[in-house]
C-alpha cells in the first residue's frame, strides 16, 4: 500500500505517514489503531521494537 492510500484510509496527510515511518511523530492511540486495522496488523506489530531479531 502506498504511503498516499494508506494516509486517506486512515485521514491523514502522506507528510504525517511519513513522520510516523521515520519515527519522528508518535501517533495518537486513536490513529495507532486505525493504522493497524487498516493494514490488518495489531498496533504491537507496528509499533513495538524488540530488541531481539
Amino acid at each position: 500500500m502506498s504511503q498516499e492510500a494508506l494516509a486517506d484510509a486512515v485521514g491523514v496527510s502522506r507528510q504525517t505517514i511519513i513522520s510516523i515511518e521515520k519515527g519522528g511523530y508518535a501517533p495518537s492511540t486513536f490513529l495507532a489503531l486505525k493504522l493497524a486495522r487498516t493494514l490488518g496488523k495489531t498496533v504491537e506489530e507496528l509499533f513495538y521494537l524488540d530488541s531481539e531479531p
